[in-house]
């Protein structure tokens, strides 16, 4: 494990446990994961999840099989691909959007952050230099539209 990485892992643990738990507030269901075995932004993703308190199952087998047979559009494609709450989740969405999508119950595929914007969850380290590209997280519709769901500026 690199020091960067290491960092992320110990800063993850650390608010996951110390992160505040609210009388009668459920936890998010578990993270399914699927994203190349050395991809270091995939993995700096996922530490962005654990740091918002989703437990993360990681697959290293790459996400090309895992995107089609959840149902998101290649051209929505990123990364790495993820499912939770029966949701698809494509790319660099921040954990906020997750939560926000697993609250409102939309009739979707899930969501994406196509390709990989520069300051998005995962493409945010100290390498790029406090870059921020602007990027929006879409809803996909399960006719394979989208729409913003929420942009980042």
């Amino acid at each position: 494990m690199t020091t960067l990485h290491r960092r992320h892992w110990i800063a993850a643990v650390a608010a996951a446990a110390l992160a505040p738990r609210l009388p009668g507030a459920a936890e998010p269901p578990p993270v399914e994961v699927w994203k190349g075995p050395s991809c270091g932004c995939c993995k700096d993703w996922v530490h962005h999840l654990e740091a918002n308190g989703f437990r993360v199952r990681s697959h290293d087998s790459g996400n090309s099989d895992a995107r089609a047979a959840l149902g998101m559009p290649l051209r929505y494609g990123s990364c790495h691909t993820a499912r939770v709450g029966g949701y698809t989740i494509e790319g660099h969405v921040p954990a906020r959007e997750i939560r926000r999508l697993l609250a409102e119950k939309p009739a979707a595929v899930g969501l994406a952050v196509p390709a990989m914007p520069v300051g998005s969850p995962g493409m945010d380290g100290p390498e790029y230099g406090g870059r921020r590209d602007p990027y929006d997280v879409l809803l996909v519709q399960k006719d394979g539209r989208s729409n913003v769901y929420q942009s980042y500026r």
